[in-house]
Parts: structure tokens; sequence; C-alpha cells
């Protein structure tokens, strides 16, 4: 099956919607469940031949374009502030051989440095963010499903310090955010799929065995491949 795809003004290119040679391993949690730190530790033992991360944190639309709650706050956890299309139809390229370039999402931070990011296609593919499972398209298309989970208590500790020193916001922005935004888009969009996931992985004091365990995993499998292919 493929569908029809408008690369460039003046290309179109058939893809299909998976390769059967390429395995997806989606990954979410709620905001400060430790996604980005184990998906970073994970990062480290693979080379971009072996594995593509790709973050929706990097499909966020622009700021004008979020929602506004009743207060009049922007509202970045909802699932229309990723721009979702953009983000399936980059996973579709990768999966089909073809090379993605974007620029990375600063979170309005004028503190930090924009860079390009650069993705090559690889045996494995991580889709990971908050929003990955409540897509039905990604959803259907990942081969293992992992949530990271933490308490509430661990979780606000983990955004406050996140969000005051990554991305500049003052405390009381964090914490109004969080008891608002946050906190009902977890039990919205997350929790649901605590029942529909293969593996949760429990980080309210450490990730590490859990982490130890996929990598082995992650070894073994794109050992396979590479002696499939």
């Amino acid at each position: 099956m493929c569908f029809l795809n408008q690369i460039s003004p003046n290309s179109v290119v058939c893809m299909s919607l998976k390769d059967a040679n390429t395995f997806i391993i989606g990954i979410s949690g709620g905001s400060g469940s430790g996604k980005t730190s184990f998906i970073r530790d994970i990062k480290a033992h693979f080379s971009p031949e072996e594995i593509c991360f790709l973050s929706q944190d990097d499909y966020y639309r622009p700021r004008e374009q979020q929602r506004e709650d009743e207060n009049g706050i922007k509202n970045f956890d909802l699932p229309e502030s990723i721009n979702m299309d953009e983000y399936f139809l980059d996973l579709i390229k990768l999966t089909n051989g073809i090379a993605v370039e974007r620029e990375e999402y600063t979170f309005n931070n004028n503190l930090k440095e924009l860079k390009t990011i650069q993705l090559k296609p690889a045996p494995v593919i991580v889709v990971e963010g908050l929003f990955v499972f409540n897509e039905p398209r990604l959803f259907e298309m990942t081969d293992l499903r992992i949530i990271i989970h933490a308490t509430d208590t661990q979780k606000i500790i983990r955004r406050i310090k996140r969000d005051r020193v990554e991305r500049n916001y003052p405390l009381e922005d964090v914490l109004y955010r969080y008891e608002n935004h946050v906190l009902p888009a977890f039990e919205a969009y997350i929790h649901p799929f605590l029942n529909k996931v293969d593996l949760i992985i429990n980080n309210n004091k450490s990730y590490e065995k859990g982490k130890d365990m996929l990598i082995a995993y992650l070894k073994e499998k794109i050992k396979l491949m590479k002696e499939n292919v």
C-alpha cells in the first residue's frame, strides 16, 4: 500500500506507509516523567545509522497558533499543539529511506541557540512525545509501545527544574500550567494507554533497569535485522 506525497513543487513520490524492514518504537509519558533523559541515555548506546529518534517536541506549532485557555494562557499540552501531519509525514519519509531536516523548537527560550536537526533513515525508529499513542496513525504503526511513568510529585518537581532552567519560564507560570494544562492532558491523552502499551517503565527513583533491558533488547534486535538483510 502506498500514498502519493508532494515532496517539492515539482516532484511527487509514492511512499509506502511502512517498510517491513523498519522497527518502530513509540515512547510516551507524562511531562516530567523522565522521557527526555531516558531517550538521551538510550541514544548514547547507538549510532544514527542504527536508531533514528523522532521527537514531537520539534513539531510544535508557532506560539501564535496555540490555543488559549479561559485566562488567555497559551496551552501547549493539547494534541493540536503539535503539527501531527508534518510529524507523521517525516516518519513516513524515514521509513522510505528519505532523510529529514528540521529546525529545533526552542520553546521561546531566547537564550537557547537554534539548531538544525538532521535525521537519517535507520532500521529502528523511535517516535516519542506526549501524544504518540493518542494519534491513531502512530499507534497503529508502532511495533513496541512504551510509557515512562512517575508519581505526580516527582513529575512536578522535574517539570519545575526543567522549565525554569532550560526554557526560562517563571515559577508561577510553571505551576499554573502544570495544574491547568499538564495534569488534564495526562489524564486525557496518556493515562488511557497505560493498559494498552507493551511496557511501563517506572521512574520514581530510577529507570536504569528498564533502560538496560531495552538497550539489550535493541542491540539483539538490530543484530538480527542486519543478519536478515
